[in-house]
């Protein structure tokens, strides 16, 4: 167990680290390329450099070679495999705008190391009723959950630091989670997960001065699905990342087809006369989290992320329950 901690603590400070040092090198080489975007939420235009991706891949990829250097397993191969790909699906997408349905099936595609290498179980365990083996469905099953949980957390990267604070809760939270099933490996792996987002929160909270883009949001994305994956704990993962997930099925049910947020034409929010953040009264505008967090009133842009925070806390609270619940011992 001592060699565990002491991994555990050189692969968190590895992750942690290498994006906290790296990332101000990549807001200079972005702004001197003129690779930013202008942060619409803010009274005084300020442009912001896009995307971060680079780095948080930096930190993800130099603690998990850190770990696997100690305890080699075809689980943290994947880990690295679909997360490196997921990114490279999210720098194409932010180098050029590409279609609705490109996004989720190159993710698709990127689910397919998990299969491949053999990291996964096919029985999906439920809290109190037990596990159901599926093991065709289950195939079927990776391939959807990486999409979905790299789309989720790119779905909610709206306003500044949302995405990685967000991210920072629900990627403790899972550790948390995987050592209460007794995972001990997984759960060392995906420390740096919640350390790569806490520490790009650094540079991404409220004001900016980086945006994670496509290729940061669906890396932590498809990092945290592999990680469900691997871990064998796929519906607390989901539980953990309850706010997000309601944000994207809100969403899809109003625009009703897949679609980027960029091609969206009515914004579900406007801002107040002072600058604060209302809900839109446009009934064209998609439904969001945000929108219905705004629902009872302005608020700023600081506040409503805090809201959303609350809101992560509360599902992480309710993921830690439900493994307890599970009594299932991985």
């Amino acid at each position: 167990m001592l060699d565990r901690t002491i991994i555990a603590i050189l692969i968190s400070a590895v992750a942690f680290v290498t994006v906290y040092a790296i990332t101000p090198s990549l807001i200079k080489v972005l702004t001197k390329k003129n690779m930013i975007v202008k942060d619409y939420n803010k009274e005084v235009a300020i442009m912001v450099a896009r995307p971060g991706g680079p780095s948080i891949l930096a930190g993800i990829l130099a603690s998990e070679l850190t770990l696997y250097a100690f305890f080699p397993s075809t689980a943290i191969l994947a880990i690295i495999v679909t997360t490196s790909l997921a990114f490279l699906v999210g720098l194409a997408d932010d180098r050029k705008v590409l279609g609705g349905w490109f996004k989720p099936l190159a993710l698709a595609v990127s689910a397919l190391p998990i299969i491949l290498l053999g990291t996964y179980d096919p029985h999906l365990a439920f809290p109190l009723f037990g596990s159901v083996k599926i093991p065709e469905l289950y195939l079927a099953l990776i391939i959807f959950i990486i999409p979905v949980m790299g789309n989720t957390i790119n779905s909610i990267d709206v306003l500044n630091g949302v995405a990685s604070g967000f991210m920072t809760i629900a990627s403790f939270a899972l550790t948390i989670c995987l050592v209460i099933v007794h995972n001990y490996d997984v759960a060392l792996a995906s420390l740096p997960l919640g350390f790569v987002s806490l520490a790009f929160y650094k540079y991404h909270k409220v004001p900016s001065k980086i945006f994670p883009g496509d290729s940061g949001a669906l890396t932590l994305g498809a990092m945290y699905g592999t990680l469900s994956i691997v871990g064998h704990v796929e519906i607390v993962a989901a539980i953990a990342l309850l706010p997000a997930v309601i944000n994207s099925f809100l969403f899809l049910s109003s625009v009703k087809r897949i679609i980027e947020h960029r091609q969206i034409k009515a914004n579900p929010v406007v801002h107040t006369e002072d600058f604060k953040l209302m809900a839109s009264i446009d009934k064209s505008a998609p439904v969001t989290l945000v929108r219905l967090i705004l629902a009872n009133g302005p608020l700023t842009e600081k506040q409503v992320g805090f809201v959303i925070f609350k809101l992560a806390l509360f599902s992480a609270a309710l993921a830690i329950i439900t493994s307890f619940m599970m009594g299932v011992k991985l």
